[in-house]
Order: structure tokens, then sequence, then C-alpha cells
């Protein structure tokens, strides 16, 4: 005689550990790669400018250019992209070569 369960989906499988620790570290891999594109303010450039190289180089629809750049002006820096350093660095030199003030952090 053997007794059956009904295990739920939601519980662990604990005899296939293997797999829980495969998502951890492909996880943290992620993480790993997650770098920022930090742009900080200057008294140089004006608001048209940036939007425009957000729009062209990072991506970014109109709206998200115009709330990047504000926070920009008022705040002093902002995050404009999210990445891994292989997508973002290009992206990063565009911008400096339009004489924006950026960093990959």
């Amino acid at each position: 005689m053997s007794i059956h369960y009904n295990i739920p989906a939601n519980i662990k499988d604990y005899e296939k550990p293997q797999r829980e620790y495969e998502e951890d570290v492909g996880l943290l891999e992620q993480e790993d790669e997650v770098y920022k594109i930090v742009l900080w303010n200057d008294d140089v450039n004006t608001f048209d400018y940036v939007i425009e190289a957000l729009i062209e180089i990072c991506g970014h629809t109109l709206e998200q250019a115009e709330q990047c750049t504000m926070l920009v002006h008022y705040k002093g820096k902002c995050t404009v992209k999210t990445g891994s350093l292989e997508k973002l660095k290009p992206m990063h030199e565009k911008l400096l070569s339009r004489s924006l003030t950026s960093e990959i952090v």
C-alpha cells in the first residue's frame, strides 16, 4: 500500500535543487549586467538639444526624453538608460560626442 499526496504546484520541488540554484545564478548574472548611463546637468545645452539627443541616441519617446531632461535640470542628474555595459558604451560615447556630460555607473 502506498500513500499519494496532492502537492500544490507552488511548493518548491526539493528533489531538484539544481534547477533552483541555476535560476538564482541566472538572476545574479543579470544583476551584474545592469549598468546605468547618468546624464548630468550643464549650463550649455538647451532643453530641445538634450531631448533630441535622448530620442536619437537612447531610443526615448518624446515624453521620456522630456521627463529626463527636466530631472537633469532640476535634480542635477538623471539615469537615462540601463543595461549591459556592451549596450550602453556606444550610447555613452555618442552622448559625449554631442558635448553632453554623462557617465556609466
